[in-house]
């Protein structure tokens, strides 16, 4: 009667386990998108007539469940979609991942027998220590114990002191071993293994069959971001472009052979429209301030960037000191220099915030290691904020402006959509989940290139060497960062931003020390500091260019007239020499041939007249 009771109550069990039924799943595709992915996996199932529950576990914790699709149905239907995330369950660790962990383990192990032998020869010290005190008060002692003693000792501690020593040594480099092995864990450490996600699937059919699902969703952690090789063997040749594509996932779970199409989507993007309506003027109080519409940004974040330098400047190109730099969503942030410069390291966060009395705050992704920005001149002051830092300065406004190995190249059957373009990567790839990335070649180019020196010595003495690119469109590039090679050399960082309002491409590839350009302001002694009510200030300026190098250098220079804003502050005697001067926008521009070791000048000139009781901002 008990063993019936137990099997009557066993019964129900055994039915609901049978009606749920856990299923392996493996990842065939994935469409990697500017900032997160859409999975792919396949599963083989035996459907029974009737409901059928199925449970696909082991997958990443971080899946959009709004995102989750199921196909390859045919006849049957789905009654219920459930997703969970089990932080009981584990991931699988890479064959990697534990060969680095039992090696540590074994030095951590070497580690503490060194530090335990080094611990028993300090005891051993203490007692050889306490025992010579002990015999020194003895009076009984011939001379000859006391130097047989003496001996001992001193010959003991020597060898103690010595094995201590080389102890130590072995400790240090064990000690540098173990930072090595952490940091190479750390690379493949990925939280989310330590907990998974599942998916609850309830079918109904109406017969039985078999099937292979198609399970489909998104995640937000995983992404790609361009990244480019410039070479140029000189200016005779074209440029060589290499465009790849860095790949990064922290999905939990590691994507092994599978295909992978990258696309130049971003499906996280606000794609509500707005709608404007009107707008009503009337008056307000003085803290107003108008609404700054969204900007269009085109960089996306960059996961490997660890340290960020760069330049902010103002409308007219000047340095703006004393700019607020501050990592988004904390209080790690730092402050532009008297030229404008600013050295950031990146601890956790995805976007750099800039802030300047008087100027629109700018917000942009961390993109790049060199990271160049330009402030807005806001219609209204706004309210001062100033900031704490991480580093314990207090912020101040000032007033005054002033890898992986690199893959063969792919081939790639290119999709070009309405609103993005799909890179479908022939070869398979495995992309692990951890801190590193996956460099996939995604095209490799020469195109056909104008070069040219150039240089805007008001804003910057250095010369530019340059190169022009027409018809790049077909390409499909994205904004991103560079490593630049000429000659051979590795010449810098510099930045490809093809999304601008131009029908070429403009690249920097560096500087070039043999043309030396100087930019000086004359004196002119036969000026007039007032007249009446006014302040006269004249201005001199010539512009000298060497060409230090064995060959001919084209170069193209630009300086500026400053333009009026107001009908008190007038320009006059406008002297332009050779330039071709715009005079909507005051920019004079040369283009100027130099042979080898060939000296030039250039030289302007203008006169600035405004009430001799106001200031302006012409230096």
């Amino acid at each position: 009667m008990k063993n019936t009771f137990f099997l009557f109550f066993l019964i129900p069990l055994l039915v609901f386990a049978s009606e749920t039924d856990s299923k392996p799943s493996t990842i065939k595709k994935v469409t990697v998108y500017l900032n997160g992915a859409s999975i792919e996996r396949t599963a083989p199932i035996n459907l029974l007539s009737g409901e059928n529950t199925f449970v696909f576990n082991d997958l990443s914790p971080d899946i959009n469940e709004n995102s989750i699709q199921i196909s390859g149905l045919d006849n049957a239907s789905i009654l219920s979609l459930n997703y969970t995330v089990d932080y009981l369950e584990k991931g699988t660790l890479s064959k990697e991942y534990t060969l680095l962990e039992t090696k540590l383990n074994e030095l951590q192990k070497q580690k503490n027998e060194i530090q335990n032998t080094i611990a028993g020869y300090q005891k051993e010290m203490e007692l050889l220590d306490k025992n010579q005190r002990i015999n020194s008060d003895a009076t009984d002692l011939s001379l000859v114990k006391v130097k047989e003693m003496s001996t001992y000792y001193r010959t003991r501690v020597t060898e103690i002191k010595n094995a201590v020593y080389t102890q130590n040594l072995a400790l240090i480099e064990l000690n540098k071993n173990v930072q090595d092995y952490s940091n190479e864990l750390y690379k493949l450490e990925d939280e989310r293994k330590k907990r998974r996600g599942k998916i609850t699937a309830k079918l109904d059919a109406r017969q039985a069959t078999k099937l292979s699902l198609v399970i489909k969703y998104n995640i937000n952690s995983a992404g790609w971001f361009p990244i480019y090789d410039i070479k140029a063997k000189n200016t005779n040749t074209p440029i060589e472009i290499s465009y790849k594509a860095n790949v990064y996932q922290q999905s939990g779970t590691d994507w092994e052979n599978v295909a992978v199409v990258l696309s130049t989507g971003d499906p996280n993007t606000n794609n509500l429209k707005p709608e404007i309506s009107t707008k009503y003027l009337n008056f307000v109080n003085r803290y107003y301030t108008n609404r700054a519409p969204i900007r269009r940004t085109n960089y996306k974040y960059n996961p490997t960037v660890k340290q960020v330098s760069g330049t902010v400047i103002d409308e007219t190109g000047l340095p703006l000191p004393g700019v607020n730099v501050i990592i988004k969503g904390t209080s790690h942030g730092t402050q532009t220099n008297f030229d404008g410069n600013y050295t950031l390291d990146i601890k956790n966060g995805e976007e750099l915030t800039y802030s300047y009395v008087g100027f629109e705050s700018l917000n942009q992704p961390i993109y790049a290691s060199i990271m160049n920005v330009q402030l807005q001149q806001g219609s209204a002051l706004e309210e001062v904020v100033v900031t704490g830092y991480a580093s314990g300065k207090r912020s101040k406004n000032l007033d005054a402006a002033v890898q992986t190995m690199k893959e063969p190249a792919p081939s790639f059957t290119k999709e070009v959509g309405v609103t993005n373009t799909q890179f479908k990567i022939k070869k398979a790839y495995s992309i692990p989940s951890n801190a590193e990335v996956t460099s996939i070649e995604i095209e490799n180019i020469n195109l056909p290139a104008t070069y040219q020196h150039y240089t805007a010595p008001e804003l910057n003495e250095n010369v530019f060497l340059t190169a022009t690119i027409k018809n790049y469109e077909q390409h499909d590039f994205l904004p991103g960062e560079a490593n630049v090679y000429f000659e051979g050399n590795y010449a810098g960082k510099s930045i490809i931003n093809p999304q601008v309002a131009s029908d070429s491409l403009n690249l920097s590839l560096g500087t070039d020390p043999n043309v030396v350009v100087t930019r000086e302001k004359l004196k002119n002694y036969k000026s007039k500091s007032f007249l009446g009510n006014n302040r006269i200030i004249d201005r001199d300026y010539k512009i000298e260019i060497k060409n230090n190098k064995n060959t001919t250098v084209n170069l193209f220079i630009e300086d500026r007239i400053p333009i009026s804003q107001n009908e008190k502050i007038k320009l006059d005697d406008i002297n332009t020499g050779t330039a071709r001067y715009d005079k909507e926008t005051g920019i004079l521009k040369w283009n100027v041939t130099l042979s080898a070791n060939e000296k030039a000048e250039k030289e302007f000139s203008y006169t600035v007249k405004y009430p001799k009781d106001k200031q302006i901002n012409l230096d």
